[in-house]
């Protein structure tokens, strides 16, 4: 196949993929990297791995995605060009974050970054503080977060790129949430949500409605964020996206528990369950774990319960994940009758609870 026509494969698949067609996209993309290899087209090889390397972190392969994104460097350090290394090396940072280790995400995305600003390259650093700024997060940094989200943006408003702001919007939506700012996450992620819809960002859209119905769901307004899970939903089964399709079951699921409907909150508990396992998501996989404490807790089932709490506690506190592990040590504090809420403050959060069930962000 001529190089030509291992261009029109990529662009094709590039295509695809702005569309959130990803597995059709992976497709194209494997095939014009074997064409491309082929012909000993290095450049066609480097983007064709990076791509490949995105698509599989966006459908939650991140140990595939990994791998990609590790022949992305040794073939951008065959052809000299340090650039693609660290674009690699930050999209690698973003594979280890959806695995948790945020740790390591943070050595790789702090070194792009160094790099990023010797270079002056406006919109790449940009783009590594919205990936650092979401890496706190998960840490449980989250007033650093909500600091570093709205430097990223400010740098992509200066630069009029729309979409990337519209990711801000929602990075800030998170960790509103998070730190217990509901109204301001209501805000954040419906302005992500007009702007994603004018776009016509099937991701972004999908992003929003998630964060939207948490936020109502935070509010009490369980009727409103049913609704928009339910979109949300509807557009990550059509993408194929594993992760945040994850996240909006275990959102539907507390929900549902808030409702009393312990039945359904159970079974969409498990069904995230089952998802994060196949992620390597520990982080999600607490949540479960919480969830499925606290309708324990709520028919009398108090051994069980603790069981659940406690093996939470010990995963948030392997991880190092700060939010998560508060979230383990008040519900255990629970147990004994008085719920325990300092851990929080700590962290500069506005969160309080008195009983369950607990309606955490």
């Amino acid at each position: 196949m001529k190089s030509s026509d291992a261009d029109n494969l990529f662009h094709e698949a590039e295509h695809l993929r702005s569309r959130s067609r990803y597995r059709s996209a992976l497709t194209l993309f494997k095939k014009a990297l074997i064409h491309y290899s082929s012909s000993g087209d290095a450049k066609g090889i480097l983007d064709s791995q990076l791509a490949i390397g995105d698509v599989y972190r966006m459908i939650g392969d991140f140990d595939l995605s990994e791998k990609s994104y590790s022949e992305a460097v040794y073939t951008a350090g065959s052809i000299d060009d340090p650039v693609a290394i660290s674009d690699a090396m930050t999209n690698m940072g973003l594979s280890r974050r959806g695995k948790g280790d945020w740790k390591t995400a943070s050595e790789l995305l702090q070194k792009s970054l160094r790099f990023y600003k010797k270079t002056k390259d406006s919109q790449a650093t940009a783009f590594v503080l919205w990936a650092i700024g979401g890496n706190l997060r998960i840490k449980g940094d989250i007033p650093k977060a909500i600091e570093t989200y709205r430097e990223s943006m400010g740098i992509f408003e200066s630069l009029r790129m729309s979409p990337s702001v519209g990711y801000c919007l929602c990075g800030l939506g998170g960790t509103s949430r998070i730190a217990g700012r509901f109204n301001d996450s209501l805000e954040y992620y419906s302005s992500a949500n007009q702007l994603f819809s004018s776009l016509r960002d099937r991701f972004g859209l999908a992003y929003s409605y998630c964060g939207i119905g948490n936020a109502f769901r935070m509010l009490g307004d369980y009727k409103k964020a049913l609704a928009n899970f339910r979109r949300a939903s509807s557009i990550y089964e059509e993408i194929g996206d594993r992760v945040s399709y994850s996240y909006t079951l275990w959102s539907k699921g507390t929900t549902y528990k808030m409702l009393g409907d312990y039945e359904t909150a159970r079974r969409l508990f498990r069904m995230a369950q089952s998802r994060f396992t196949k992620t390597k998501d520990p982080r999600g996989m607490i949540y479960c774990r919480l969830g499925l404490g606290e309708l324990c807790l709520l028919e009398g089932r108090r051994a069980l319960a603790e069981k659940y709490f406690t093996e939470s506690l010990d995963q948030a506190g392997r991880y190092g994940f700060r939010v998560e592990k508060c979230h383990a040590r008040m519900m255990v504090s629970g147990l004994s009758g008085r719920v325990d809420t300092k851990c929080y403050n700590k962290l500069g959060l506005r969160l309080q609870f008195s009983e369950a069930p607990y309606n955490i962000p």
